[in-house]
């Protein structure tokens, strides 16, 4: 096995430990651990990307925020670079989630590459999430209030994978929301 490989299956066992009892929103409550690994094989597959620290923090983007890992810990087992782009797509949970909403739209044209990449298909799998199912609880108003955000954080990401960014455009349009 490459060593490529051997860090590639630690994170994703680091992250299924540390996400074990969470599910995702959706009706069938899928186990959270599904959109960690879809968005880092999102910039696999389709994005083309195979910085392997990019993957990595992919599959730990949700780590800091939703569960008890700290930006401390991240650091000590996968280094600094994968560490800093974690901690670059994660949000305050102490601030409203109005302000962190504003704050992703209003940092995401400052992000590093390596964060703009993982916050791109962190977009477009959820958008493609909601396209298939309703989370429990939303209304089709609040679904299409979540693709007009998107869009906002999207814009402030534009010329970092044009593939992902075509995909991405693809929704909106459907939603009726250009960028």
């Amino acid at each position: 096995m490459s060593s490529e490989s051997a860090v590639l299956l630690e994170t994703i066992s680091f992250a299924a430990e540390k996400h074990r009892c969470q599910r995702r929103k959706d009706p069938e409550g899928t186990p959270y651990i599904n959109h960690p690994i879809g968005v880092a094989r999102i910039l696999s597959h389709e994005g083309g990307i195979t910085d392997i620290e990019v993957l990595q923090a992919a599959l730990l983007h949700d780590t800091v925020e939703d569960t008890d890992t700290t930006v401390e810990e991240l650091e000590t087992v996968f280094g600094n670079t994968v560490s800093r782009i974690v901690q670059e797509v994660t949000d305050d949970k102490s601030l409203p989630k109005h302000e962190r909403k504003r704050l992703q739209v209003e940092h995401a044209p400052y992000c590093s590459h390596q964060a703009k990449l993982v916050k791109l298909a962190d977009k477009l799998y959820n958008l493609r999430d909601l396209n298939r199912c309703t989370p429990v609880g939303w209304t089709p108003e609040r679904v299409q209030e979540y693709f007009v955000w998107a869009a906002e954080v999207v814009k402030g990401l534009r010329g970092t994978n044009p593939v992902l960014e075509v995909k991405l455009l693809q929704l909106f349009n459907e939603r009726g929301l250009e960028i």
